[in-house]
């Protein structure tokens, strides 16, 4: 079995803002378009437009209907990896093929030596494992490792691309290990929460949850629109025209 690094020097992940997404999957299809090229590349699509549909993603999102005594909302909710500080999956490899950095906390897989077994899917409660149908091995979310720390691009898109596609800013990325990080902050301001923490695997990933409704209408406080006349003018002409 594989052994876990007793220190990492940070802790790597995602902040997802439930409250903000909209659940338009921009994530999902920028992650699929740089990782099939990428890492842990390719991301294999089989049969994509007939009827047994299969493939890896490493992002999917779900929606969900949620009532509250306040009323119904929808609620998206994107999962991936969540690179757990404790993750089962790589203590149950019996390869070594799936391993935790200890320079950033990431989990990865390295498919050289992976036998396609899946016993870390089966310990993975997350579901965050995609099996290669295709070329018989296990892959999953590498944190962008070949966009994050590449020096060909700006600064700025040195982020998963996720994070980058994302139009409400609902994902942030950062090192969670650093309690002043943007990211950190962030957590501590808004109650960030572990995914089913009672499993006792200390994910990295937070997710901030939905902000509470508010029984008050927004106040206008613009002046209302005076009255279009239809007697004159080119809207009176229209009005006119629509009325016979």
């Amino acid at each position: 079995m594989t052994c876990l690094p007793t220190h990492t020097d940070k802790r790597l992940g995602l902040v997802i803002d439930l409250d903000t997404c909209v659940g338009c999957q921009a994530c999902v299809t920028a992650c699929k378009e740089w990782n099939t090229g990428g890492h842990m590349a390719p991301l294999t699509d089989i049969d994509p437009y007939g009827g047994n549909v299969d493939g890896v993603w490493f992002n999917r999102v779900h929606s969900y209907e949620h009532t509250t005594e306040m009323g119904g909302r929808t609620v998206n909710f994107p999962r991936s990896c969540l690179h757990c500080e404790t993750p089962a999956c790589v203590t149950v490899c019996p390869t070594g093929a799936s391993y935790k950095r200890a320079s950033d906390g990431i989990v990865l897989i390295d498919e050289d030596k992976c036998i396609g077994c899946k016993l870390c899917s089966w310990a993975c409660p997350y579901g965050a494992r995609e099996f290669d149908t295709d070329v018989g091995v296990m892959k999953k979310c590498t944190l962008c490792v070949d966009r994050i720390y590449n020096d060909n691009l700006a600064e700025e898109d040195r982020v998963p691309a996720c994070v980058a596609a994302c139009p409400t800013s609902a994902r942030h990325f950062g090192d969670l290990g650093d309690p002043l990080s943007a990211v950190s902050q962030l957590v501590a301001e808004r109650g960030g929460v572990d995914l089913m923490p009672e499993m006792g695997y200390h994910p990295t990933n937070k997710y901030l949850p939905p902000r509470a409704h508010t029984t008050h209408a927004a106040s206008v406080t613009a002046s209302a629109l005076e009255p279009v006349r239809a007697e004159g003018g080119f809207l009176g002409w229209v009005d006119r025209m629509l009325s016979n």
